[in-house]
């Protein structure tokens, strides 16, 4: 066999709804022995007033019975709401432990027609099979606008969990937690320039953390989890392949044993500085890469032809 057999679609998966996937999660559903791509259901082809059109959403399913070359739209998750009406879900992050899998999730009530001026938070569910969820909290945070969660254990056995704070210019604060559900804020950790989508993984030895800056996704390098060094961008030149000459926005990485895959979103229409008011501006693409580490840096080449095949997880 070679290399071309397994080179992945791209895109690899446009929401056949809305066509607004945004912000993917892929997490292994162990019941039912397949991958799972769960996403911001960006409702692209809305007519509306502002931004209604990335409020209001639901978080969207694709599944995949064979390793991630074919995705299979699925619906939306249900069960999530807290009050009447229609709500905001954003940016699901998704991890197992313990038999159970914990969902942290960007709430915003109603369908606002602005970027600011209302409150967000990040909303607690547990599930033991990715659709029955059950609301756990409101996580009590460093301010009352923060999204974008993203959890992973520390070298203590301590979870942190990285998230975008919007009231302290767009950073990158943590909190931390020995059970998933009680969390203590550390407090800021990526400051700078603003950006969102904090996501921490383990690769070559070094944890890695990389946010949406925007401009493509900065990448810093730390042997803790705690101190972090700046390593430059990843993603932001523009690619070759369909749908991907663009930025690539908020990324979910797989680590697959030496190597990983980062999946990540595009506006492939939409031109550098430009509004999205048009289909054309607002549509997206879930695309996926190769991540390797060289000489202690974190490598992406998004044009470089790969083998793409997730294996399921050890445990």
């Amino acid at each position: 066999m070679t290399i071309n057999e397994f080179a992945p679609k791209a895109p690899l998966f446009r929401d056949p709804i809305y066509d607004g996937a945004a912000d993917p999660v892929v997490i292994w559903n162990r019941q039912a022995a397949e991958w799972w791509m769960i996403y911001t259901n960006r409702r692209a082809t809305a007519r509306g007033l502002g931004v209604q059109w990335v409020h209001g959403t639901d978080l969207g399913v694709a599944s995949s019975a064979d390793g991630g070359q074919n995705w299979l739209y699925r619906g939306t998750l249900t069960g999530l709401e807290l009050e009447w009406g229609r709500n905001t879900f954003w940016a699901p992050e998704i991890i197992w432990h313990e038999d159970q899998y914990h969902m942290y999730v960007s709430y915003i009530q109603g369908i606002p027609q602005q970027w600011a001026g209302h409150s967000r938070h990040i909303i607690h569910y547990t599930s033991p099979d990715l659709l029955k969820w059950t609301y756990q909290s409101r996580l009590q945070l460093s301010s009352e606008r923060v999204i974008d969660a993203c959890v992973h254990k520390l070298p203590d056995g301590k979870f942190r969990m990285w998230y975008k704070d919007e009231d302290h210019h767009s950073h990158t604060y943590a909190a931390d937690s020995d059970d998933l559900y009680n969390w203590t804020v550390v407090g800021p950790v990526i400051t700078g320039r603003g950006h969102e989508g904090p996501n921490v993984f383990i690769l070559g030895g070094s944890y890695w953390l990389l946010v949406d800056e925007w401009r493509g996704q900065g990448v810093y390098q730390s042997e803790n989890g705690i101190d972090w060094v700046n390593q430059g961008l990843i993603l932001d030149q523009p690619g070759q392949r369909e749908d991907d000459q663009a930025i690539g926005l908020h990324a979910d990485v797989v680590v697959q044993g030496e190597h990983a895959f980062i999946f990540y979103f595009t506006h492939p229409e939409r031109k550098p500085g430009q509004p999205e008011r048009t289909y054309q501006d607002r549509r997206t693409s879930i695309q996926v890469a190769k991540l390797t580490v060289n000489d202690g840096r974190l490598i992406c080449d998004r044009n470089a032809p790969f083998d793409f095949r997730m294996m399921a997880p050890e445990s």
